[in-house]
């Protein structure tokens, strides 16, 4: 029986199915022979079944029947015939035979008879080999609920098993044909057909091998919310997943906040999962899988009850965080620096710097250590509100500790300072975070160009510039626009055409404001000619313009 299967196995795969758009078994005339007759037809099904029963020689059975004319409803009916399990390599040949010998294209109703046939034998290598066939050759169908719904139509005709749905999911796993498998489970569950685990894993394992973690953190969640729980492959596949996103530590590193000791591997798992859905806004569906997983000790209680305070948060609602806080403490549980930067960033985020502060030096004196988020709201808040020294004292500290501010809390506090004419020292705390790891971009060398530029600094808005291109941070316009304003305002005019031609040269669009301070400055050298060039080319590009006079 292996043999016969593999030598009809590539075959199959590249045999096409003709796929009828109903349940309902094809309407065809079968075309009166010597052998079969149509008013004979139930006679006819069963020769040609007792005959397969009897030999399964393909030359005999070809020279037999050779004057058969196959339809979609004998077939079907023949292997009806031939369902029951001792029958079962009699219909498998039938199949075969039927396909290769009489090149008859299996309708995809007559594949699933035979897959559950198989299925109901046991036969699932046989299974897997039909199945995987089937869905190759149906791929080009418009629904990807084909198979599936043929599958639904014709299980209780041959009396077959639920494996024979795991074995599809796993399929579509194999054929790395995930979107449609997940598709495909939810469905099947919806019919009442609930998987085992190990297919869902196959679709995880697939998946994250494939790295599509958007769809491994979406299928993971659909069975933590479907009663699906998982087992130790389940977690070595989530993990092998944050390895790949690169997100294992940041997970770790909120545990550590939160919990203070090393956890299993399981709770990384589930910890990543409510806070990534959480963070994403879907705060309803958070807190039904922290739901599930406490009845199934997935998670600990301070984990989710820090996660229930954080939602309170980020929905706005500091009063209601705060009752909920004041009772994880009355059932004895501690706090911790998760949910102390947390307040603090509800208050910055609200502008009360005060309030903030406190939060910061009561966190310090119950021995909680402040992270790099705490400060990043710290500064950001700071400087927004126009308290640069509070801003700079909360960065120099963060230093201090060792930690990093992240770029875009970086550049607030630089745009701060640039403001208020201090870009010196703005400066000064580039070279010290360059030093440290962090690693700059475009608008952080713009806030500090444009604070240098109107200082009439060119010299070190050049500099900047040639740091950029070291860099590999390929100035964009803004960038040009700083530097050749800035060359136009101290009168070096050759300078700014030779980076207006750069411009060109790397495709940058030129800008009205450019144009302007060349024009500008070409007067005020007395080039009326070169001035009008360029402002006839504005016109030409149907841009506004300046009066040249």
């Amino acid at each position: 029986m292996a043999l016969l299967s593999r030598k009809l196995q590539s075959f199959l795969v590249s045999s096409s199915i003709t796929n009828s758009p109903s349940f309902a078994v094809t309407k065809t005339i079968i075309i009166p022979s010597q052998l079969l007759l149509q008013s004979n037809n139930d006679s006819n099904v069963s020769f040609i079944s007792d005959l397969f029963k009897k030999t399964h020689n393909w030359d005999t059975l070809t020279r037999t029947l050779s004057s058969v004319q196959l339809t979609h409803s004998l077939v079907q009916q023949v292997l009806l015939q031939l369902k029951l399990p001792e029958h079962a390599r009699s219909a498998l040949n039938f199949f075969y035979w039927s396909a290769k010998t009489q090149n008859f294209q299996h309708q995809i109703y007559s594949y699933c008879i035979a897959i559950h046939i198989v299925v109901h034998a046991q036969q699932l290598a046989e299974a897997k080999i039909l199945i995987q066939s089937a869905l190759k050759t149906s791929e080009s169908n418009s629904t990807r609920f084909c198979l599936v719904e043929s599958l639904l139509g014709s299980y209780k005709v041959v009396d077959s098993s639920p494996v024979v749905f795991d074995l599809l999911v796993q399929a579509y796993a194999k054929l790395k044909m995930f979107e449609d498998g997940f598709e495909v489970s939810c469905y099947l569950e919806n019919h009442g057909f609930c998987l085992n685990l190990s297919s869902f894993n196959a679709l995880l394992h697939g998946m994250q091998k494939s790295g599509e973690n958007a769809m491994v953190w979406k299928v993971y969640g659909h069975m933590i919310r479907n009663r699906k729980y998982p087992n130790e492959i389940t977690v070595r596949t989530m993990i092998g997943a944050l390895c790949k996103e690169g997100k294992l530590q940041v997970v770790v590193n909120l545990l550590d906040r939160i919990h203070g000791k090393r956890c299993s591997p399981i709770v990384i798992v589930n910890t990543n999962l409510v806070f990534k859905v959480i963070e994403e806004g879907r705060i309803e569906e958070g807190m039904e899988l922290l739901k599930r997983m406490l009845q199934k000790n997935l998670i600990l209680d301070t984990i989710a009850s820090s996660f229930i305070v954080y939602t309170k948060l980020k929905l706005g609602n500091l009063e209601s965080a705060w009752e909920v806080y004041d009772e994880m403490l009355k059932r004895d549980f501690s706090a911790n620096s998760f949910l102390f930067s947390s307040f603090i960033k509800a208050y910055c985020e609200r502008g009360k710097i005060q309030e903030a502060e406190s939060m910061l030096r009561e966190m310090k004196n119950m021995g909680l250590k402040p992270y790099d988020e705490t400060f990043n709201h710290l500064i950001e808040a700071c400087t927004k509100a126009g308290e640069l020294d509070a801003s700079v004292k909360h960065f120099e500290e963060m230093i201090d500790r060792g930690l990093v501010p992240s770029c875009s809390t970086f550049n607030e506090m630089v745009r701060g300072l640039c403001e208020i004419g201090d870009s010196g020292k703005a400066n000064g705390f580039l070279t010290l975070v360059l030093d440290k790891g962090l690693s700059p971009n475009e608008v952080t060398y713009i806030h500090l160009m444009s604070a240098y530029g109107k200082q009439g600094k060119i010299q070190q808005v050049l500099k900047l510039y040639y740091e950029m291109e070291y860099r590999s941070l390929s100035p964009g316009l803004p960038v040009f626009t700083t530097l050749i304003r800035g060359l136009c305002d101290c009168g070096k005019v050759e300078e700014a055409e030779k980076y207006l031609r750069i411009m060109k040269g790397r495709s940058i669009g030129i800008s009205e404001e450019i144009c302007e301070a060349l024009i500008t400055c070409y007067l005020r050298n007395g080039d009326k000619t070169r001035a009008a060039l360029l402002h006839n080319e504005m016109v030409a590009r149907g841009m506004k313009t300046m009066k040249i006079i």
